[in-house]
């Protein structure tokens, strides 16, 4: 095998990529192993992302990361690692026929959004199309004054359709499954806020035009967008090989500085805290990335050597 790496990123996404661009620029030996599913490829067009007023596609944003990243030397393969763990100070990772060694991993694995119960060619579709819609933080003001479909129930369906509530006046919870479940204040919020409430099973079955439909116990509803508020699956299987600890809500703990509770490990992104924000992420990557060249050099210095006559 050839000489350990100084850091393994696994993770192509907007954290794991910033991380790559710093640790390369800090002339440090990086691979980014990544399995080619980050949510921000989702993303028809963000005019949220500071310094692009006209908005800019998920997919060119990370082209143009990885473009830069490969520009000072990072190696960025795609693929899906399967197993990891720490042996003699060293951390061994493995994916289809590869491997690799390195002194420290960041963890940049993120999370997965649950789908409303649809086509998957549908989804995709109405995805691209800003029919489905899946963070309000991000895009919320592109549904100003429209009509809003939030299918989810509990805590997390009520505060994504209060919080929707303040871009347009037409918001309906769904229920995704049959009764909606709420306490009686958070009916009495949703009441006062004007949203409608709808039992279930919700299932998002056409495109109408430039509507998207959904069928519920109550007959078929079309809305401009709808925004599920089903919850996400956190990546933390590879932390967990290696005994990392995890929060009370599923997330990789992290000190302020991105290191986990096992020396070497590092976490950045929505894998360490769901905030769904690609500014949030590319900040925790740039600490991640300096802390790992701060630990490495505290072992073991990081000097250049002369540059050829």
């Amino acid at each position: 095998m050839d000489e350990p790496l100084d850091c393994l990123i696994i993770g192509g996404g907007p954290a794991g990529l910033t991380a790559a661009i710093y640790l390369a620029r800090f002339h440090l030996a990086i691979r980014v192993i990544d399995a080619g599913k980050s949510r921000a490829a989702w993303i028809p067009c963000s005019h949220n992302h500071a310094g692009f007023p006209d908005g800019i596609s998920g997919k060119e944003l990370l082209e143009r990361m990885r473009e830069q990243a490969q520009k000072y030397g990072a190696r960025i393969e795609t693929a899906r690692v399967t197993k990891l763990e720490k042996c003699d100070g060293l951390f061994a990772a493995e994916w289809g026929s590869g491997e690799v060694k390195a002194r420290s991993v960041l963890l940049a694995t993120g999370v997965t959004n649950r789908r409303p119960p649809m086509d998957e060619v549908l989804h995709d579709d109405a995805l691209a199309r800003g029919l489905i819609r899946y963070c309000p933080i991000c895009d919320g003001y592109e549904v100003t004054d429209k009509k809003v479909g939030v299918i989810g129930s509990g805590k997390g369906g009520v505060g994504e359709a209060l919080f929707l509530r303040g871009y347009t006046a037409d918001v309906t919870l769904i229920a995704p499954d049959k009764a909606l479940v709420v306490s009686a204040e958070d009916r009495k919020r949703l009441e006062d806020a004007g949203i409608n409430t709808v039992d279930g099973p919700a299932e998002a079955v056409a495109i109408d035009h430039d509507l998207i439909v959904v069928d519920t116990a109550e007959g078929h509803y079309t809305f401009d967008s709808v925004y599920p508020a089903l919850g996400s699956d956190t990546h933390t299987q590879l932390a967990e090989m290696v005994g990392a600890d995890l929060s009370n809500d599923a997330c990789i703990k992290v000190d302020s500085h991105q290191r986990t509770s096992i020396g070497g490990l590092y976490a950045a992104g929505d894998v360490v805290l769901g905030l769904d924000q690609i500014s949030h992420a590319m900040g925790e990557g740039g600490v991640a990335a300096t802390t790992i060249r701060n630990d490495l050099a505290s072992e073991r210095p990081i000097l250049r050597a002369p540059a050829e006559a």
